[in-house]
């Protein structure tokens, strides 16, 4: 019997909730295109999540939690610090789906500048707007905008 391949993907699909961040921006299509946005964070390309380096943070420092989280009770800051861990935990996740974005936009351009396109289509990108504007109120419009930002001109 000879092994089978499989055929490299056009565009990544769209990962499990679990998967970790940095295998989601480092899928095979995305890193055999050359230009395309393979690079993990480079917190996670280094071994360290920032809430893993929180965490390590938080064990050499000697000041007590209620010090580290401003909180006024031990209680409080046992709160803080778990909620801290959650952002922290769902930044990491934010970082890898923007890494994922910024491959699928790629595939795109790439598709869009090889038909003889433009590598920007404004009209899309004003769709977009709206979505994050109608979603999130004004500070959406500037959240889409850096979204945007980072996905363009990648190719």
């Amino acid at each position: 019997m000879t092994p089978t391949t499989t055929p490299a993907r056009t565009a990544p699909a769209a990962p499990a909730a679990s998967a970790a961040p940095a295998a989601r921006a480092t899928t095979a299509s995305a890193a055999s295109r050359p230009g395309a946005p393979a690079e993990p964070h480079p917190q996670a390309a280094a071994g360290t999540t920032p809430r893993a380096a929180s965490k390590a943070a938080s064990k050499a420092d000697p000041r007590t939690a209620a010090e580290i989280t401003g909180a006024r009770s031990d209680d409080a800051a046992e709160l803080i610090a778990g909620a801290r861990e959650r952002i922290d935990a769902l930044d990491d996740r934010i970082i890898g789906l923007i890494q994922e974005r910024m491959a699928v936009s790629a595939v795109i351009q790439e598709a869009r500048i090889g038909s003889g396109g433009r590598r920007v289509n404004l009209a899309r990108e004003m769709e977009i707007l709206g979505r994050y504007r109608d979603a999130l109120g004004k500070p959406g419009t500037a959240l889409s905008m850096n979204v945007l930002e980072l996905c363009r001109g990648r190719v």
